[in-house]
């Protein structure tokens, strides 16, 4: 065989392999998403963080908008390869993850200020903690996927605990959650060597047992925030996958818009930290936001819909998100920062 018929047969291939299905999505879709997560990342630590600094809240900002417009563009991509009412479900989907997101930014917030992580290290903390998000929610969307497709009544449940949450937040909105009666922070306090003082960047670092004498690992309170931080994901996780799963049931949009809005979480804490007072009535949107996408689903049986078209929910979401920043902008308009009791 000739060496231009090699090449064209093992290029032919090449695309017949990219071209197969892979949860319904094309495998070269999926394979450019994760190449943009990969690229954005080494970015990310390799060369605009590879030294420790403080993030300033115009940096904080400017990259925020670069994250946002990646990803609103990553729709665009979703709308012209898969259709319009993909591109409207990927486009509300990631725009209630990052909303869920905001709110988790006030619970990292509350978790550097208990242990007083200072603002040098706590880009690390949530460059690791990332990481995990991006396998721990590819688990539970995949689990999720695989539930939904051979049970679709536990899209039924989804709805309904969707609304129950949403309902919970609006009765508890106020109330303040105490991270130090976490009870993970007592067990790893019980059953692992912790030292209370921060030793620079370091998770972990060695010195001599207080009992006895010889040297041991301890973990440090950098490291125990980004356990907290993982599991305060984890709980946020179990809102916000329901909560896409009641959008659309396709794994690519699903997951995508996850990513697409948590990779963002990083460059936009550091700008909303500063201003978690101004943000306070965004939770009642967001429980508006929950209650509207869990009831939609009985509302389209009711109806004798398939589903609420796209635009509609997107729509909806936008407005109910909408209303509640400009509520909560134009009603904190006249409070003191919180910033210097945020940031550690």
């Amino acid at each position: 065989m000739s060496e231009p018929t090699w090449f064209n047969n093992g290029f032919g291939h090449m695309l017949e392999v990219l071209g197969l299905s892979w949860l319904g999505t094309p495998l070269w879709m999926w394979l450019a998403f994760f190449g943009i997560v990969v690229a954005l990342l080494v970015l990310d630590l390799g060369v605009l963080h590879r030294k420790h600094r403080e993030i300033g809240v115009r940096e904080s900002l400017l990259m925020s908008a670069f994250y946002i417009t990646l990803g609103v563009a990553f729709g665009g991509f979703v709308w012209w390869h898969i259709g319009p009412e993909a591109g409207m479900n990927y486009l509300t989907g990631f725009a209630v993850e990052k909303a869920l997101a905001m709110d988790n930014v006030f619970v990292i917030a509350m978790i550097f200020s208990f242990f007083a992580v200072p603002r040098l290290y706590q880009h690390r903390v949530l460059f690791w903690g990332i990481l995990g998000v991006i396998l721990l929610r590819a688990l539970m969307i995949g689990f999720g996927a695989a539930v939904i497709s051979q049970f679709s009544w536990v899209l039924y449940l989804f709805a309904a605990f969707l609304i129950g949450t949403g309902v919970k937040m609006l009765a508890f909105s106020d109330t303040e959650y105490d991270i130090g009666k976490n009870p993970v922070i007592g067990f790893m306090r019980r059953r692992f060597n912790v030292t209370d003082e921060h030793h620079g960047q370091h998770f972990f670092v060695k010195k001599p047992h207080p009992k006895t004498g010889r040297l041991a690992w301890f973990m440090t309170p950098l490291f125990m925030a980004l356990v907290l931080v993982e599991i305060a994901d984890v709980i946020f996780a179990v809102d916000s996958v329901p909560a896409i799963f009641a959008i659309t049931t396709d794994p690519f949009i699903v997951y995508t818009s996850n990513i697409f809005a948590i990779l963002g979480l990083r460059a936009l804490y550091f700008a909303l930290a500063a201003m978690v007072h101004r943000f306070h009535y965004l939770k009642y949107a967001l429980a508006f936001v929950l209650i509207f996408i869990g009831s939609k689903i009985f509302v389209a049986d009711l109806l004798g819909l398939a589903k609420i078209p796209a635009p509609v929910s997107l729509g909806v979401t936008f407005a109910i998100l909408a209303a509640g920043v400009g509520w909560s902008l134009w009603k904190t308009r006249d409070e003191a920062p919180e910033g210097d009791r945020v940031a550690g």
